[in-house]
């Protein structure tokens, strides 16, 4: 069993910048493909981004391209979400997961098997 623990969360202007980090333990995480997804009050969880086990691959929705960064370093076990020109609209909870597989199959949160507590990300306007 996987053990993700995500930090980096808070609160900051429109404009702003934060970086979250996924630790893990447990399983290899080497092996899986990781992703950032997010929940806003009253809303559905909803896919942010993801990369491959190699880091190699990386894909993004539409809302965050251009402005949010995934990465990993698989040596230190952890991912990262680099998020630039943040919006309100990006105000949520904030988890990572990890992948059933080495390689992206979805954005379905069904396509991810072990879950974070999750971190807010605030951003005031």
């Amino acid at each position: 069993q996987v053990q993700l623990v995500e930090s980096g969360g808070g609160l900051v202007q429109a404009g702003g910048s934060l970086r979250l980090s996924c630790a893990a333990s447990g399983r290899t995480f080497s092996d899986y493909a990781m992703g950032w997804f997010r929940q806003a009050p009253g809303k559905e969880r909803e896919f942010v981004a993801a990369i491959n086990w190699s880091g190699g691959s990386t894909f993004y929705a539409d809302s965050v391209k251009g402005r949010f960064t995934i990465s990993r370093v698989n040596a230190k076990n952890t991912m990262y979400q680099q998020m630039n020109s943040l919006k309100p609209e990006d105000t949520a909870v904030y988890y990572c997961a990890r992948a059933g597989g080495n390689y992206y199959s979805g954005p379905r949160p069904t396509d991810f098997r072990s879950w974070g507590q999750g971190t807010q990300v605030t951003v005031s306007s």
